[in-house]
C-alpha cells in the first residue's frame, strides 16, 4: 500500500517521526567530516551530510548549516575565525567513529580526541585533515548565503585536494567504492557506496533507442 501526505497530514505527524521522514526523502547523501582548528589551537570535528559541489572552475562546495543563533557551534566559529576547514570522506571502517561526531562538546574537548580519530596536519595548512579519510578537500571560507529557513549555505574555494591515485580513472573521476566511502540517508542510517554502471555525457546525438 502506497502512503499519500498532503502538507496537512506532514505537519500533524509526530515530531521525531516528521523530522525522520523528510530527511530520509531525499536518498543517500554523502558523508563527511569537516574539520576546523580555532584561534586559539582547539581542533573540532564533526559530521555533515550536506556537502554540495557548486562548480569546478573555480572549484567550490558548499554545505549547509542549521540556523547559528545565539551560541554557533565551533565548526561554523572556527571557520569565521580563521577561515580554514577540511572535509574529509568517511569510509565503512570508521562510520561509528564518524557519527558520534555530533555530540555537543565543549569547545575545549576535541572530537579527534574523544572519537580516537587521528587527525593530521598535510603541509602548511591550518585546519586539521582525518588521517584514516582517503580522500581530503581543504577549503578557504568563501562566504556564507542566508537561506529562507534560517539556515546558511557555507560556500569555500578548493585549496588542497588528497585522494589515492588507484581510485582514480584517465578521465579523473573517482571511484567511491574502491576507498569504501560511506553515504548517509535521515540523520543517522549509513549505507555502502556500490558502482552500477558508468555512462557517457550525453548529448543529442548519442541518446540510445529505450
Amino acid at each position: 500500500m502506497k502512503m499519500k501526505l498532503n502538507i496537512t497530514d506532514i505537519d500533524n505527524l509526530d515530531r521525531k517521526y516528521r523530522l525522520n521522514l523528510i530527511n530520509s526523502l531525499s536518498g543517500i547523501k554523502p558523508a563527511n567530516l569537516i574539520g576546523t582548528r580555532s584561534k586559539d589551537g582547539f581542533d573540532n570535528l564533526a559530521i555533515f551530510s550536506s556537502v554540495v559541489h557548486l562548480g569546478s572552475n573555480p572549484a567550490q562546495f558548499g554545505f549547509i548549516l542549521r540556523p547559528q543563533t545565539n551560541n554557533p557551534r565551533d565548526t561554523y566559529k572556527n571557520i569565521l575565525q580563521t577561515n580554514f576547514y577540511t572535509i574529509n570522506h568517511v569510509s565503512d571502517s570508521f562510520i561509528k567513529k564518524a557519527h558520534y561526531t555530533s555530540a555537543k562538546l565543549t569547545s575545549d574537548e576535541s572530537e579527534f580526541d574523544r572519537m580516537k580519530i587521528e587527525k593530521e596536519f598535510i603541509d602548511d595548512f591550518y585546519a586539521p585533515f582525518v588521517k584514516e579519510s582517503k580522500v581530503k578537500i581543504g577549503l578557504k571560507h568563501l562566504e556564507s548565503v542566508p537561506l529562507p529557513n534560517g539556515c546558511s549555505m557555507v560556500i569555500g574555494n578548493v585549496k588542497k585536494v588528497i585522494y589515492p591515485e588507484h581510485s582514480i580513472n584517465e578521465l579523473g573521476q573517482l571511484d567511491l567504492e574502491k576507498y569504501s566511502c560511506a553515504g548517509i540517508s535521515g540523520l543517522n542510517t549509513y549505507y555502502k557506496v556500490g558502482k552500477i554502471n558508468s555512462f557517457p555525457y550525453v548529448r543529442n546525438n548519442n541518446i540510445p533507442d529505450f
